[in-house]
């Protein structure tokens, strides 16, 4: 039995929100896929799923890793 707001037990009802992802702290996440950059030297890695390049370390110059936008 559909609810009054339509949207009923199939979920087809309407959607209020966008459907981009929304990273921590409510900025845009990036997503998957994508590279760890350096801020020192420039040396990209590829991103690991569930590993913030913040927690890596750049395996040339030992510096913190940032994600490429």
């Amino acid at each position: 039995m559909p609810f009054k707001d339509g949207t009923g037990p199939d979920g087809s009802g309407p959607r209020t929100m966008g459907t981009g992802r929304r990273g921590r702290q409510g900025g845009a996440a990036a997503g998957p896929a994508g590279y760890c950059v350096c801020p020192s030297c420039g040396e990209r890695i590829l991103h690991t799923t569930g590993v913030p390049c913040t927690s890596v370390s750049c395996p040339k110059c030992n510096t913190k890793m940032l994600r490429e936008v």
